[in-house]
């Protein structure tokens, strides 16, 4: 008994997370003391791709070990609707942080926006492997892939904002 007990205290404890403001999500707490990184989050919140990029490019130029801001690159490449070119800065994402699960969400997303239902479902599986128990990252993932499927490929995830 004691054992069930503690096994859904734990489960519980894993599955409460605090909420994002808004994407993309980072693996590794924010890089709030660095003026360009701040400016470029406060940017994709007001959806801002360009001044965004701008900023990312600044911070990854200075710190080319920080998957955040690769993740958040790429994320606003893609929001301003380069899908394509946004795939390989997810992947130096990727490189940095194998485990980042935002990065593997939203290049999922930037390869079915694509239409490219295998390279997603790779990402997919990838988070499925992640998540100890169901994350935010994997479900919107399934969804999106589930949305592509069922749609016979006409309906893909945003590359640009509405």
């Amino acid at each position: 008994m004691r054992l069930a007990v503690a096994l859904l205290t734990i489960a519980l404890a894993c599955t409460v997370r605090p909420v994002a403001a808004d994407p993309p999500r980072s693996s590794e707490p924010a890089m709030q003391e660095d003026a360009k990184y701040a400016e470029g989050v406060a940017a994709v919140k007001r959806r801002d791709y360009t001044t965004a990029v701008r900023c990312f490019e600044d911070v990854v130029a200075r710190d080319d070990r920080n998957a955040n801001a690769y993740n958040w690159l790429a994320y606003s490449i893609r929001q301003g609707g380069d899908a394509a070119r946004s795939i390989p800065v997810y992947q130096k994402a990727l490189a940095i942080d194998p485990k980042h699960k935002g990065a593997h969400e939203y290049v999922g997303e930037a390869f079915l926006a694509l239409g490219n239902l295998p390279k997603a479902k790779e990402h997919l599986a990838v988070l499925d492997k992640l998540c100890f128990f169901p994350c935010e990252e994997y479900s919107d993932l399934k969804k999106a892939v589930q949305d592509y499927e069922r749609s016979g490929g006409t309906v893909r995830p945003a590359s640009k904002s509405n």
